[in-house]
């Protein structure tokens, strides 16, 4: 294959309906090998609509461009209370990126 599966990990907050069924927040990532690409991507949020809004939010950034942008959409655009474990979870992916390339 020419993609990495790489996943990024952050606690959730108390509070949220995916504390029920999770612990932890969950961010998997398919990442093109050449260049860095994320061609699919995933959350365990609880909502269908959340999932779908990361998942569009990630793909087609490159990771070899860091992920300042990324950061800067989720800390404007996503405004729920998992905000803070999204960011950690995804600098986290970003680090399991770093640590294979």
């Amino acid at each position: 294959m020419n993609t990495y599966f790489i996943a990024g990990h952050a606690k959730l907050p108390t509070g949220m309906a995916a504390r029920s069924v999770y612990e932890t927040l969950t961010i998997t990532a398919e990442v093109d090998k050449l260049y860095g690409v994320i061609v699919d991507a995933s959350c365990t949020l609880a909502t269908e609509h959340g999932r779908e809004y990361i998942s569009r939010l990630l793909k087609g950034h490159s990771l070899r461009n860091g992920i300042e942008k990324p950061l800067e959409e989720l800390k404007n655009g996503y405004l729920g209370k998992a905000n803070n474990a999204l960011i950690a979870a995804l600098k986290d992916l970003h680090k399991q990126y770093e640590a294979i390339n």
